[in-house]
């Protein structure tokens, strides 16, 4: 398998549903160099309105979709510990720690708040 350098929340993909440059370029940086980009079914759900976001869906081609599974436990005690409700966002933090990965968010606040809590410190960048 690849290497993983990222895992990207709801706000890279509305930025890549609406033809960012800067995020397709990213993107396409990350798969030519052989690392690939995670993100999570429930961001995907956030995101996802349509069969016909083609820019979307083709973005996530070149990505691994993260079920959400048995992780849900240690989704809500993360949640918990950090004193927030968006378990969206708390399954995120918990999937880049799993894959020793960092992520890439337009909410970097929620997110950094959530990392505080993690035994492994977990790169939060900044789209």
């Amino acid at each position: 398998m690849s290497g993983v350098s990222v895992v990207y929340d709801a706000g890279v993909l509305v930025a890549a549903k609406q033809s960012d440059r800067h995020v397709w370029a990213d993107h396409r940086a990350r798969l030519e160099l052989g690392l690939l980009p995670l993100t999570t079914a429930p961001v995907v759900a956030q995101v996802s309105r349509s069969p016909r976001q083609a820019q979307l869906r083709r973005f996530l081609r070149g990505c691994q979709v993260m079920p959400f599974s048995e992780t849900g436990h240690d989704v809500g005690a993360l949640a918990g510990a950090s004193g927030t409700s968006d378990v969206v966002d708390a399954h995120v933090v918990i999937v880049a720690a799993e894959a020793g990965a960092g992520v890439l968010t337009s909410d970097e606040r929620d997110l950094t708040r959530l990392t505080a809590h993690l035994p492994s410190p977990v790169h939060v960048i900044r789209l």
